[in-house]
């Protein structure tokens, strides 16, 4: 496992995790994933560090999963609804880390946060973006979808269901104005404003966000949140497994002239809606 494509420092009392994988726009891979919740659970047991934070290098938060990460192997697998079931279980094990730490989280978000990005910034208890941030999940027009339906606990039911039946991005003010994050900033100030959120953060005494953090985290495992996440996951799989007209051609085009080509010619078949 490469352990530089995640870095964790902590500075006085708050944590930063970085996702290191800029040339990818910090693409989850098998490493990654496994890095990640290596070093969550780091920072959780710190004692020093009383928040964590969660952010991208380079000019993307997260772009989703490395769908372009494909060695030529055996690709048998694909057809398999049961093992994208196992697969993706442990994708939603990863997203919902910063929501399953003792510790806040804050998402500070610079560029892309687009499919399991998105899905790991609305897990996180807080999120701080740049103006020209763009969210959304994109994967249901190459016939995906996210592994973990958190949007409409975040944001409501009507505007998740359009934004994840169309794919559609959004931008940080529209972002701020349905609940899915809490702050936005100018670009040049991103970093600072995230320092000074986390530190100001930390001058709550730990039992207390740690209390109150359990509290909220219990309250919507009781109305249902894990078992619902989980179901979703099971009814995913075999549409993962699924062969489609657009997949398919997707999967063509990624292998012959890349994956930017791919998202080229799929974003094409679309009009901003008026």
């Amino acid at each position: 496992m490469s352990k530089d494509v995640v870095l964790l420092e902590r500075v006085g009392p708050v944590s930063y995790l970085t996702l290191n994988r800029p040339d990818s726009l910090n693409a989850v891979s098998e490493d990654l994933r496994l890095r990640f919740m290596e070093l969550i659970d780091e920072a959780d047991a710190d004692p020093e560090s009383r928040v964590v934070v969660v952010r991208g290098a380079g000019r993307a938060f997260c772009a989703g999963y490395d769908i372009a990460g494909d060695d030529g192997g055996d690709q048998s697998w694909k057809t398999d609804p049961y093992v994208w079931r196992d697969y993706l279980h442990k994708c939603l094990e990863f997203e919902m880390r910063p929501m399953d730490i003792s510790k806040p989280v804050i998402a500070s978000v610079d560029g892309y946060a687009v499919g399991g990005g998105c899905e790991l910034a609305m897990f996180c208890d807080l999120t701080i973006c740049s103006v020209s941030s763009k969210f959304g999940e994109p994967e249901i027009r190459f016939s995906d979808a996210g592994p973990a339906m958190i949007m409409p606990f975040i944001i409501g039911h009507k505007r998740a269901r359009e934004m994840l039946y169309m794919g559609d991005l959004i931008d940080a003010q529209t972002a701020l104005a349905c609940g899915m994050v809490n702050r936005v900033v100018p670009d040049d100030e991103l970093e600072d404003a995230t320092r000074k959120y986390a530190e100001r953060l930390a001058l709550i005494d730990p039992e207390a966000l740690t209390g109150t953090k359990l509290a909220l985290r219990r309250g919507m495992e009781a109305a249902g949140i894990r078992t619902a996440l989980r179901a979703g996951v099971d009814v995913l799989a075999p549409m993962y497994a699924a062969t489609t007209e657009s997949g398919t051609t997707f999967e063509e085009i990624t292998k012959k002239d890349g994956l930017r080509a791919a998202l080229k010619w799929r974003q094409a078949q679309f009009a901003p809606l008026p």
